[in-house]
């Protein structure tokens, strides 16, 4: 048995042909769907990505690791304390340890470590490999010689375990101009309709129509090619989904090229395969354009795709973290899953059966952009914002049903108060009970967000804003955001 995990940054779920979409972004991860399990319902708890990777690398949610950030204090995993024995739990219990420990190979060709200072997540890793040279944003053609070469040493033993890492679909969109586009003709989402543009064009916020990479269209200078400076037409909205499309369409071919490897040295049929990710992307969700900004729908909701020698193919639609895949998978080769210490439980048994299962709800949280946690259950999924990330049209608790609105158009909130005050409930028990038994017992971390000034990515940016806001009409959103922020609206 062997197990490779085909980690595609950045990768929503409705953006692939498996899961419905229009456009033909993905036919190799859509063969792999078909001779696997889709998993419908699989959302990251943490996002963005140094939380994700870190939840899903120690088996635990952020509010007991500590990393619900991407800088501060809590974007580095806490410490054990004083029961810390010479080999830590954390490393112990790491998903690659659990496989080392196991007998078999275990290696990771990513520059997540790099990009974000996360070592841990090499517990357990055997060959850490940052091949490119990168610090994230590589592109499909410079990760696969790396993976074709280590599966040429590797692949045709037994028992190895492989997490190989895709960029492609996570901004800047910097898929090779020669590889052209292959969704010119295709029109975009039929729920981005032109009243939903001209709707987000009135919003602020960093990443929204009138600054979609960051907090001024050229925040990073110049855009590429494949990224209009802003959704101020039909034409540039549709230039921002196909750069990403193209993007995951750059990346499913690296994925047939590493699958037509394994059929070449013959293991193909004996090779677990599993494509995931470490959250999604907003592309008009919330007023949120080309990133990953809420602990909401399109940042959260992530594509499943299992594919294991003896388990029928099917769709599966029961509600699990990410955390859930990596026990699946530990309890499907036979490992122990270390129940008690990990957040994540399998759904083997279900699978094996044929059967579904899940969770009842999935508790979401977001401390890098914003400080928000979501709950989500039923058809619908409850949203409380601590610090909006400076986006001013966010109310502090909102409602979607996401079975009906999966765009998260409508805010039920002040329709539908009962179900505004059960997710208000269930947030405020499962917070409790995870504070309790969090790393270290250092408490919430996203109090400490919150105390160190708010979500890093935000941090000393708006005073500058606010001066954008008012040159640009928007000065209502400003006078708001003044009112909520005035500790930040002044440069000290």
């Amino acid at each position: 048995m062997r197990f490779l995990y085909i980690d595609i940054d950045t990768l929503r779920a409705d953006h692939l042909g498996c899961y419905g979409y229009h456009r033909n972004t993905s036919p190799n991860i859509d063969a792999i769907a078909a001779e696997g399990v889709r998993f419908d319902n699989v959302y990251a708890s943490d996002v963005p990505c140094l939380p994700s990777r870190t939840a899903l690398a120690t088996g635990m949610f952020g509010i007991r690791n500590g990393v619900v950030n991407h800088g501060g204090v809590a974007s580095d995993l806490r410490g054990e304390g004083s029961t810390r024995q010479f080999i830590g739990a954390v490393a112990a219990n790491a998903w690659a340890s659990k496989f080392y420990s196991a007998g078999w190979h275990t290696a990771s060709i990513s520059s997540f470590p790099f990009r974000h200072s996360a070592s841990w997540w090499n517990h357990g890793v055997m060959e850490a490999m940052n091949l490119m040279r990168g610090m994230g944003g590589e592109r499909a053609d410079e990760v696969l010689p790396g993976a074709l070469d280590w599966l040429d040493r590797r692949g045709a033993a037994d028992e190895w375990f492989l997490h190989l890492h895709l960029w492609d679909p996570h901004t800047p969109y910097n898929t090779p101009d020669q590889y052209g586009n292959p969704f010119d003709s295709d029109p975009i989402p039929a729920w981005h309709t032109e009243e939903v543009r001209q709707h987000n064009w009135g919003l602020a916020g960093p990443h929204s129509a009138q600054e979609p990479w960051g907090f001024t269209p050229d925040e990073w200078g110049p855009p590429p090619v494949r990224q209009p400076w802003n959704a101020d037409s039909a034409d540039s909205v549709k230039g921002i989904f196909d750069g990403y499309d193209v993007g995951i369409r750059y990346a499913d071919d690296a994925v047939g090229t590493i699958m037509s490897k394994l059929d070449e040295l013959g293991v193909l049929d004996d090779t677990a395969v599993l494509v995931s990710s470490d959250h999604g992307e907003a592309f008009g969700e919330l007023g949120v354009y080309a990133d990953h900004q809420g602990a909401d729908q399109a940042t959260c909701h992530i594509p499943a795709i299992l594919r294991w020698p003896g388990v029928e193919a099917r769709s599966y639609a029961g509600l699990h973290y990410h955390l859930d895949m990596a026990a699946t998978v530990v309890d499907l080769a036979g490992i122990e899953v270390p129940t008690g210490w990990w957040s994540g439980e399998s759904a083997k048994n279900a699978l094996l059966a044929g059967e579904e299962s899940g969770r009842d709800a999935l508790f979401l949280s977001q401390g890098a952009w914003s400080c928000q946690r979501g709950v989500r259950w039923g058809d619908h999924l409850y949203l409380r914002t601590f610090h909006d990330g400076y986006h001013p049209h966010w109310n502090p608790e909102m409602l979607f049903d996401v079975a009906s609105d999966p765009h998260e158009t409508t805010d039920l909130a002040d329709v539908v108060p009962t179900l505004v005050a059960d997710g208000a409930t269930m947030l405020e028990e499962w917070t409790a009970e995870q504070v309790e038994i969090s790393l270290g017992g250092l408490g919430d971390p996203m109090d400490i967000v919150l105390a160190e000034g708010g979500p890093y990515h935000t941090r000393g940016h708006l005073p500058a804003y606010l001066e954008r806001l008012r040159d640009t009409g928007r000065s209502h959103w400003a006078d708001i955001l003044v009112d909520r922020f005035p500790n930040d609206a002044t440069t000290s």
